[in-house]
């Protein structure tokens, strides 16, 4: 039998070693292409989220503006008004009368007459047929929605004029005009009928006042006839709300009075 030379032995082990170690560099990649095309796709992914358009620039300058609560025979009914640019982009009923009958009289009318307000950009509306009291509630509360935003206008563009002005006592003037607003309270549901009053506040005095909502049809007509304009000049002379009630007439005052507190407490008063 014949012997392996030793030298022959560490020749063989040594090259099977060599192509054992080239065999496995050959196989094994440089890279992983999956992994790199997930890795550069990653960052774009990220930067087309924060490049996409988000939108919302055309309600940039829409403002909300809530109308009096105006009560009917069946309930109340109180219009919000989305304002842009000066025009009624939405207009919608935030209070409606409800229960009964009211529901499907309110469903019917309420949509007709938030698109008319739309339309019209006005409350000069048709009242829906089958629904006189609502439609007639909502176009009062309309009418007072409108009416705030007007004065919100003339109140920014009074602003805006004072500010462009040279600084002086006409400057003056014009900003201490500006500070005038009107801030309108809570509604207070009194035995006879909701009483609401609405304040001018300027130079954190009260310099008008008016109930939009008082107790009415019957005797209440007398009385809020009798009480109210003693209740304005009173709130007016007090700048509080700590006046006294007028005989004859406690439900209405005492519900003006809460009414004037709250108009007060918003006005920072």
């Amino acid at each position: 039998m014949r012997k392996s030379h030793p030298v022959r032995r560490v020749v063989l082990a040594t090259a099977a070693t060599v192509s054992g170690v080239v065999l496995l560099l050959s196989l094994k990649p440089s890279s992983d292409p999956a992994s790199a095309a997930a890795a550069g796709a990653a960052p774009s992914a990220a930067a087309a989220g924060q490049e996409s358009p988000q939108g919302g620039t055309g309600a940039a300058g829409a403002t909300t503006v809530t109308g009096d609560a105006t009560q009917t025979q069946y309930g109340i009914v109180q219009v919000r008004l989305t304002v842009a640019n000066g025009r009624i982009t939405q207009a919608e009923a935030v209070q409606a009368p409800k229960g009964g009958t009211s529901d499907q009289k309110t469903a019917l009318s309420v949509p007709k007459l938030n698109q008319e307000a739309v339309a019209a950009q006005s409350a000069d509306i048709d009242a829906v047929s089958g629904a006189t009291y609502t439609s007639n509630g909502y176009k009062q509360s309309l009418q007072s929605a409108l009416d705030r935003m007007k004065a919100q206008n003339s109140s920014s563009s009074s602003s805006g004029s004072a500010s462009g002005t040279a600084s002086g006592s006409s400057s003056g003037a014009a900003s201490g005009s500006a500070q005038a607003r009107t801030v309108t309270g809570q509604v207070a549901q009194t035995q006879y009928g909701p009483v609401q009053v609405r304040i001018t506040v300027s130079g954190g005095k009260i310099t008008k006042a008016e109930a939009v909502q008082a107790p009415k049809g019957g005797t209440s007509d007398q009385k809020t006839a009798l009480s109210v304009p003693r209740l304005n000049q009173e709130a007016v002379a007090a700048g509080s709300a700590a006046i006294d009630s007028v005989s004859g007439a406690t439900y209405t005052s005492t519900g003006y009075k809460q009414s004037l507190q709250s108009a007060l407490d918003q006005a920072g008063g």
